[in-house]
């Protein structure tokens, strides 16, 4: 999911009553949900790398722990820090003068007055078993939608995903604005009143929007295998179906864009599991299988062509012929030598979610999740190309 989901979703773990037994239970949570996506920082070595270590070691179950530990570490620091500043706040050194005024048996000259006492007790224990459920919630909802994780990496390196939840789904937003924005409300009300302010605010609503994300989870799930359903019992393509997936649409669980293969095309439909419908036209929704070319078998070997071949589960590749693509000029050769460009896409995300195909895709027409390689001569990596960053 994209990291506002990941953000709120920890911050709803924290305030379900992880934060009654500990402090800073709901910074830990926070932070934890989301560490897992600093793999991102792979970008900084160009996109093919991003794509290669983005959702690897740190979102797998062997990290959970380790990342927990990190996530302690860092709260830890702060809290000596903010300490550091809390009895630099209260140290007031004590005047002479004072002691002229002060009646009570006051305190030696020059010593300073106790810290401000702390409003919660921090339990360790409990906060690293905070960060490691919300490290787990990350996993858990990378695994929803159809780009799929690997938890069991490097041991296992199979890429799993269960397809049937949007990466961005507005029903979850609104869950989370009920969850944070309610007791926010409730809070002014209260203080309009002169009511006392309750330590601990919002602990229902954080349970009531985990409670709707499963919902709407389990209702999904559901939808998800009733639409490969009705694409195994119905004859959508012309051949035999070697396989098919079904690909969620946000805010609407009763409708899927599906994808078949058969030996020589691949077929889109859209599915409504309410209506049981189903609607494909061959003239349309026909995708013939590409022909293998030396350009092609040369670019299944470049860096930018494994990766995206171990990832992409419904990856098409073209031999595009003479094409500059946008994010990068063509390769500059000598007389006598040719080059061409080899596109991979992944026909997960090469559909719309606004009803008109193509409309997900940039400027060009093309999934933002497509790749490029120029072969020169046929056998030579001349230049790589992923979204719309070249590999330098």
């Amino acid at each position: 999911m994209e990291p506002v989901t990941h953000f709120l979703t920890g911050a709803c773990i924290g305030r379900a009553g992880l934060n009654r037994k500990t402090a800073y239970a709901t910074l830990a949570a926070v932070l934890a949900a989301e560490a897992a996506d600093l793999d991102i920082l792979w970008g900084l070595r160009g996109p093919v790398d991003e794509l290669k270590h983005h959702r690897g070691i740190t979102h797998t179950f062997w990290a959970v722990p380790v990342v927990a530990g990190a996530v302690v570490g860092a709260v830890w620091l702060f809290d000596k820090w903010r300490e550091k500043r809390r009895q630099g706040s209260a140290a007031v050194p004590i005047r002479g003068d004072d002691l002229i005024q002060n009646t009570k048996a006051p305190p030696p000259l020059g010593s300073v007055a106790p810290s401000l006492p702390r409003s919660q007790p921090i339990r360790w224990g409990w906060l690293y078993l905070t960060a490691c459920i919300a490290a787990l919630s990350h996993i858990l909802l990378d695994w929803t939608n159809n780009y799929g994780v690997r938890p069991l990496f490097p041991l296992n390196p199979h890429w799993y995903a269960g397809s049937f939840m949007f990466i961005v789904e507005p029903i979850l937003y609104g869950l989370f604005f009920l969850a944070f924005v309610i007791p926010w409300l409730l809070g002014l009300a209260d203080r309009e009143i002169g009511a006392k302010r309750a330590q601990f605010r919002g602990q229902g609503w954080a349970i009531f929007a985990l409670a709707g994300m499963l919902v709407l989870g389990c209702v999904r799930w559901a939808e998800h295998a009733h639409a490969l359903a009705l694409v195994a019992n119905t004859d959508v393509a012309s051949e035999p179906v070697a396989r098919s997936a079904a690909e969620p649409y946000p805010v609407n669980p009763f409708r899927w864009h599906a994808i078949l293969e058969t030996p020589g095309f691949y077929q889109t439909a859209e599915i409504n599991t309410r209506t049981d419908s189903i609607d494909s036209d061959p003239a349309r929704d026909l995708i013939y299988k590409p022909a293998e070319t030396p350009a092609v078998e040369a670019a299944k070997r470049t860096p930018l062509g494994q990766v995206y071949l171990d990832w992409g589960t419904w990856a098409v590749i073209r031999d595009l012929g003479q094409e500059p693509v946008p994010a990068m000029k063509p390769p500059p050769f000598a007389p006598g030598r040719t080059w061409t460009t080899v596109e991979f896409s992944d026909l997960r995300f090469n559909y719309s979610f606004v009803g008109t195909r193509g409309a997900s895709a940039n400027a060009s027409g093309r999934s933002p999740l497509s790749g490029w390689v120029y072969i020169v001569d046929g056998h030579d990596d001349a230049g790589e190309a992923l979204g719309n960053r070249e590999q330098r």
